[in-house]
């Protein structure tokens, strides 16, 4: 059962004002719980169970908000920033009284998959190192990619820093001085693609991230646009094949 909350906080919580414009709302009568018009801000209502209409509209109330976006280049994957834009800027204010945030984090210039929500379970899930959350991108890469890349990603590279990568799969689109690949990692480390490809002596000249787990990028979206996940795309997030 659903613990009861103020009607004014349930409210609030959902954009429909401050505590003090719904203060005001309830005594002008635009409040009704089952039937009731509800005068005291402060009643305690039950969001599962009963019903509530503002201004004659049946509120829906929900906790989390999930949302899949085109990230573009040049956004900042964070809520705040003091130099550059920021994802959270992309997003309609009626979503942002739900606190959203990045799951993870995209490059500025990188485009691409990013989902936005305010499930912090659901983010320390995904981004857990022992969950290894499959992640696939699309790269544009200055130099050869070959055979030899191939088998070096599957075993797994040393990074700048020392650090040797879990294995990756690296299949090749286009073999030429500019080459084009899918790479998927099981892994989140800082800026991992292009140092993994650094690694072997090439430069990565666009990033592009094509899925999460099981979650894949809704092709239709333009750079910038978002959209609601579906439940059954809320649980692939975490799905691997």
């Amino acid at each position: 059962m659903a613990k009861k909350q103020r009607i004014d906080k349930i409210l609030s919580n959902l954009g429909y004002g401050s505590r003090t414009e719904i203060k005001k709302y309830c005594k002008n009568g635009l409040v009704v719980v089952n039937g009731a018009t509800i005068s005291n801000p402060g009643q305690q209502v039950d969001h599962e169970s009963d019903e509530i209409y503002f201004e004659g509209k049946k509120v829906v109330y929900r906790e989390f908000v999930y949302l899949m976006m085109n990230k573009p280049g040049g956004y900042i994957s964070a809520t705040t920033d003091k130099y550059d834009p920021v994802v959270i800027d992309l997003i309609d204010p009626s979503y942002l009284i739900f606190e959203p945030f990045p799951v993870g984090r995209l490059d500025k210039d990188t485009e691409g998959l990013l989902v936005l929500t305010n499930d912090g379970q659901l983010s320390h899930r995904v981004l857990s190192p022992k969950k290894h959350v499959p992640k696939t991108y699309y790269a544009k890469v200055s130099g050869v990619v070959g055979e030899d890349d191939i088998k070096a990603f599957k075993e797994g590279v040393v990074l700048d820093d020392g650090y040797k990568t879990m294995p990756s799969e690296l299949v090749i689109i286009k073999s030429d001085d500019e080459s084009e690949i899918e790479l998927t990692i099981h892994e989140g480390k800082f800026h991992q693609v292009k140092r993994m490809f650094e690694s072997v002596g090439k430069e990565v000249v666009y990033l592009k991230r094509l899925s999460m787990g099981n979650l894949k990028l809704d092709e239709s979206l333009e750079l910038g646009e978002y959209r609601e996940l579906t439940d059954e795309e809320v649980l692939l997030i975490e799905e691997r094949n």
